[in-house]
């Protein structure tokens, strides 16, 4: 796999901050300083300024350019952005491709895919030639409710025509506040319709399941996107439907899925291994730990597990684990080759710093990083379904229940 295709995968992340370690604290003060100091608690004068005493030694040239910028530069400079540039120069300087700096607008996509739900309509919208069609709308979901239908054709958001906004423009407009109301007239068919609709928290599904017959078993299936912060609920409330259809074997598909938080695949884990059992390790400034199982709950069917070339960071500690502790199938590629861990804060101007504080290592104590986990089977997948993307020309998945079939 290329670097650009490897930047584009998405990193793990653990939980939401409730506390900060010593690390964490310089970088906090550090941007306090950014937000604060520089913007209202900095000494200026004209000649040989002085900065407040108040700012560490260290940090004095930071502002002083800073306000020099501001002072002298022949253009307007923007505060924001330029303490935006600040933040963001901080962790590139870490030299991490799994450690990053997102503004705003960046923030709110990745902690809307993160956190497994959304404030919104409960629809999709399709562009093409100029025209926006609503497309997916959730079932029960707010526009469900208030009477949208897929193939509903927009023409004005709260009173105001749609004609002369770009596709951005009509998607803000369409955001708000849980419990706030957005009017739309649409065109169904000869008709036009005025709809007022009440945003309202949208959960994404992380996880889908069906079951498979073949050679007289019942092969349960489980495909796991992402692990968001609601993936472990859905997946459980999944595999107790499963387990009801009396499934004799398991598929537990993480390809193409990029990781997510620590905190749900190991409750997944939890679901197949015993307090006993070590799911993965935890490795923090040279320091080494033992994660295990957080329940008694145990499953003993046969499981393989499908995972590729794109299955990344959380979905390798899944496919690591259950490799090495549950005893499952791999099946399909070797996968992306993620060993670190993240954490994620969100800052007071609404952006999100990103940065490694770990290393993790499978049960067994091996580290994955750049290396990546191998199939016990590998089997490329074909043409055709890279093609089609129809489920009767994927060859990993009929390879898995092939192989289930006959336990």
């Amino acid at each position: 796999m290329s670097q650009k295709e490897k930047n584009n995968v998405r990193e793990i992340i653990v939980e939401k901050k409730i506390g900060f370690n010593y690390l964490e604290v310089i970088i906090i003060m550090i941007i306090s300083i950014l937000f604060g100091f520089i913007i209202g608690n900095v000494a200026n004068f004209v000649k040989g300024k002085t900065i407040s005493s108040s700012v560490p030694k260290d940090l004095e040239e930071l502002v002083t350019t800073y306000d020099d910028i501001l002072d002298n530069y022949y253009e307007k400079v923007n505060k924001e952005d330029l303490i935006d540039a600040a933040i963001a120069g901080m962790i590139n300087y870490l030299d991490d491709p799994y450690s990053s700096y997102l503004d705003q607008t960046q923030s709110e996509s990745f902690n809307q895919t993160v956190d497994g739900e959304y404030v919104g309509l409960g629809t999709t919208i399709s562009y093409k030639a100029g025209v926006i069609t609503f497309v997916d709308t959730i079932k029960k979901g707010p526009s469900d409710k208030a009477g949208l239908k897929d193939g509903d054709i927009l023409k004005a958001i709260n009173g105001q025509d749609i004609t002369d906004l770009d596709l951005n423009e009509v998607v803000q407009r369409m955001k708000g506040k849980k419990g706030e109301t957005i009017e739309l007239k649409v065109q169904r068919q000869d008709e036009e319709k005025v709809l007022k609709i009440v945003l309202d928290t949208i959960e994404i599904t992380s996880v889908t399941s069906k079951v498979y017959e073949q050679e007289n078993k019942k092969i349960g299936y489980l495909k796991i996107d992402i692990f968001a912060a609601n993936t472990a609920k859905q997946f459980k409330a999944e595999l107790q439907k499963l387990e009801k259809n009396k499934i004799d074997s398991l598929i537990l598909d993480v390809r193409d899925n990029p990781g997510g938080h620590l905190t749900q695949v190991s409750e997944i884990l939890s679901l197949f291994l015993t307090k006993k059992q070590v799911m993965y390790q935890i490795e923090e400034k040279g320091k080494k730990k033992k994660i295990y199982g957080l329940s008694n709950e145990k499953r003993t069917y046969p499981i393989a597990v499908l995972a590729n070339e794109s299955s990344a960071s959380a979905a390798e500690i899944l496919t690591s684990c259950m490799k090495e502790v549950y005893g499952a199938s791999i099946i399909g590629i070797t996968t992306y080759g993620k060993g670190t861990v993240q954490k994620s804060m969100t800052l007071r101007s609404g952006s999100t710093i990103k940065y490694t504080t770990e290393k993790w290592y499978t049960a067994k104590g091996n580290w994955i990083n750049e290396v990546g986990v191998e199939p016990m089977i590998e089997v490329a997948q074909s043409e055709e379904y890279l093609t089609t993307g129809l489920e009767s020309d994927d060859t990993q998945l009929e390879k898995a229940k092939e192989v289930l079939s006959q336990k």
